[in-house]
């Protein structure tokens, strides 16, 4: 998804589209890696408008995504949604010097893009990848598996589930000091 710099005035333009996993390197690596699979498309709606030195865009994002559950190890599947704002600025060749620099808010949501076109491919990307969740879970109450014999304790219950386990020790049970 680009846009020419040119086009992009002090009224916001509208651009929607629905992104294919192929244009967006970034999350086929992510899928590649197995650490989630997209079942959509990327739809992208984005608002960008020319804003004194800067190009604001203000965006949503959805995709409907399958994940892994970090509990109960089943598969289950989401809908992934992302509400954004990044600023873009012109690239300033100008070397900074080496004194602090206090960033303000705009700093710390914003690109530098080069040329007469803005590719938003490597942001869509980005803001997809921050909002997949570090430890995916099937549903809140999720109570995972047995430690002791790896039963699914969602569907049914364990023998060993009343028995007291600590992993915390369990290397140190049959370790005896001779003197």
């Amino acid at each position: 998804m680009k846009i020419r710099v040119d086009d992009i005035k002090e009224q916001p333009r509208l651009l929607r589209s629905e992104e294919p996993l192929e244009t967006l390197p970034g999350l086929t690596a992510v899928q590649e890696s197995g650490d989630c699979e997209f079942l959509s498309p990327v739809t992208v709606e984005l608002a960008v408008a020319r804003e004194y030195d800067h190009i604001r865009v203000k965006g949503n994002l959805s995709a409907r995504i399958r994940l892994n559950c970090s509990r109960c190890l089943g598969d289950f599947e989401s809908d992934l949604v992302s509400v954004f704002t990044i600023f873009f600025r012109k690239e300033d060749r100008v070397a900074l010097d080496e004194e602090e620099v206090e960033l303000a808010e705009e700093d710390l949501i914003s690109v530098t893009y080069q040329g007469d076109e803005i590719d938003f491919a490597p942001e869509i990307a980005e803001q997809v990848i921050m909002e997949l969740p570090l430890k995916p879970l099937c549903n809140e109450s999720c109570r995972g598996l047995c430690p002791m014999c790896g039963v699914d304790l969602n569907e049914q219950e364990c023998t060993c589930a009343g028995s007291s386990f600590s992993l915390k020790f369990s290397a140190l049970k049959d370790f005896k000091v001779d003197k």
